[in-house]
């Protein structure tokens, strides 16, 4: 049987190269893998192209990530979010490719490779799980992989379960990368809209040493009486 999809997959986003937007997608691309190339694509290619391939494999889904393109893995973390968001995938499915983004980590180097896949293929397979895999990766010298960990609560959020966002995010709280402070920042935003006391409780005992950006991006949705204190706190 014929199984070439990451070949063709490939071949389809090539077609839409555009040599002149390539220096303004590099800008999305903040790892410090020297070896990724751009194609010059718009997000907006890439995901609908990535559309029409959301049967592909497994198998065929890690060949794509292998690329040195940065769209092109895109591509495969899209792949993976739209078939984690099926309606009939199975549990062995969904095990599947949670191991596969977890096993492939070293591909998935990017802060919006995982934003757009870990909430779907990560924290919704945890959702009835132990969570513990969330803390071993928020210890991880990997600054991916302590996005990851934070990233991936924002399936819980959804369900009103904020517990792990904070207390991963004390795990994060000082940590020294900026992709990481902004995601901490966020995420902690978005719990504390569904319980503002457990939010302020967080500021209140690290707002003098957290990161700026962080306590930046916690305080977005206070009323400015609030933030401007909490804001006042900050180192």
């Amino acid at each position: 049987m014929y199984d070439n999809k990451a070949q063709d997959f490939i071949k389809e986003l090539e077609k839409h190269r555009n040599e002149q937007d390539v220096e303004k997608m590099k800008r999305f691309f903040k790892s410090s893998d020297p070896d990724t190339l751009c194609l010059g694509l718009q997000m907006r290619t890439v995901f609908q192209i990535a559309k029409q391939f959301m049967d592909m494999s497994l198998s065929e889904i890690e060949k794509v990530l292998e690329s040195p393109y940065y769209e092109v893995r895109m591509g495969a973390v899209s792949i993976m979010d739209y078939q984690a968001k099926k309606r009939k995938i199975s549990e062995e499915e969904r095990k599947s490719l949670f191991d596969l983004y977890l096993r492939r980590h070293d591909r998935i180097n990017n802060w919006d490779f995982v934003d757009r896949s870990a909430p779907s293929v990560i924290g919704t397979f945890l959702l009835d799980k132990p969570k513990d895999i969330l803390y071993t990766l928020a210890r991880s010298s990997n600054m991916w992989e302590r996005r990851t960990a934070i990233v991936s609560t924002h399936a819980f959020i959804k369900k009103g379960e904020i517990n792990h966002t904070f207390r991963i995010a004390e795990i994060l709280i000082h940590d020294p990368e900026e992709l990481i402070q902004k995601a901490v920042g966020s995420w902690i935003r978005e719990a504390g809209k569904q319980d503002e006391t457990m939010l302020k409780r967080l500021l209140n005992e690290y707002a003098p040493t957290m990161p700026r950006v962080t306590l930046r991006y916690a305080v977005e949705k206070l009323n400015k009486e609030t933030r401007d204190f909490y804001l006042s706190m900050g180192k």
